[in-house]
């Protein structure tokens, strides 16, 4: 079903136009055949008709993407169209979402597992596997929130910068990681597939590779359309759903094992759920405004539009 342009806007800066490029064929099948999901701004939410990847255009390209992650956005002024309103801040919620989720991780690691986390931020992460007696290892590409991870966890086991750079730098040998993770991570990496290659070469046989990502097929993304607050263009390129997932990895060596959203929720501050309220409309942001008041309190919130999946290489 073809969604209308959105009312809200997407505030593309003249220098973000100046640096974006169309994209002409879907980044999965290679097919050049979509439907135009909606309008917001400069950019089209497109959905391809060959394999249902669901892919926005046009799309900033090298360094104008990485400067994506700079401070501004780990500490956005516009979170509803960039980043975090402050990452840092909500650094005890991110703990205790990854503590709660220490359960599904758990089932599919042995005892002292060796972890690679592929976009690890601030490392949170990974200092819940370290408290559980992991040997913990990340690579995070935006040194703005990198030196966080470095400071809790060490500047030897945190690389700031790209995975192949980390590869050689870090001296990561085939086969040596127990599970890798990307929590978070896939949707925003324009080429995913030479990515998830090389991290299949990194995981020991009988390993796991632990993904999230937003699913754009759920009952909440189609009942918001355009108004679904994972829609941030500039740092979202892809809208995943289970089979165009499953899809990706197996293009890539690896097996789905398991794929669901029931640890998908996230601990969330009263203040995150009144700027997430203000996408929806005025009159949404209006009646959360209150809850702006007990900022410090929070909550699980799990909504069933994104997806954990376990795949095994094959």
């Amino acid at each position: 079903m073809q969604i209308p342009a959105t009312g809200q806007k997407h505030e593309a800066t003249p220098q973000a136009i100046a640096h974006s490029a169309p994209v002409e064929h879907c980044q999965l099948c290679g097919s050049r055949d979509r439907t135009l999901r909606f309008q917001d701004g400069p950019f089209q939410v497109l959905q391809c008709r060959g394999c249902g990847l669901v892919y926005v255009t046009p799309r900033l390209q090298g360094q104008a993407l990485l400067d994506v992650y700079d401070e501004g956005y780990w500490k956005s002024s516009n979170p509803k169209q960039r980043g975090y309103a402050d990452y840092a801040r909500e650094s005890a919620l991110y703990l205790k979402t990854f503590r709660k989720r220490l359960a599904l991780v758990s089932r599919w690691l042995p005892p002292r597992a060796r972890i690679l986390d592929v976009g690890c931020a601030a490392g949170y992460f990974l200092r819940v596997m370290q408290e559980a007696g992991h040997d913990v290892h990340g690579v995070e590409l935006s040194p703005a929130i990198a030196v966080e991870a470095q400071k809790a966890l060490g500047a030897d086991r945190v690389h700031i910068g790209l995975l192949d750079d980390a590869v050689v730098a870090m001296d990561y040998q085939p086969r040596s990681f127990d599970l890798v993770t990307m929590w978070d991570v896939v949707e925003h990496i324009p080429e995913p597939q030479p990515v998830l290659r090389k991290l299949r070469e990194l995981v020991k046989p009988g390993g796991r590779l632990l993904l999230e990502t937003q699913n754009v097929a759920s009952r909440w993304a189609r009942l918001l359309g355009s108004r679904w607050h994972h829609f941030k263009h500039d740092e979202h390129l892809y809208h995943f759903a289970p089979d165009t997932i499953r899809r990706l990895l197996g293009d890539c060596g690896f097996k789905v094992l398991e794929i669901g959203s029931a640890y998908a929720g996230k601990y969330v501050s009263f203040g995150f759920l009144a700027e997430r309220a203000a996408r929806l409309g005025t009159v949404a942001g209006w009646l959360a405004k209150p809850l702006g008041l007990l900022r410090g309190a929070n909550l699980y919130v799990n909504p069933h539009d994104e997806l954990i999946v376990v795949a095994e290489p094959v």
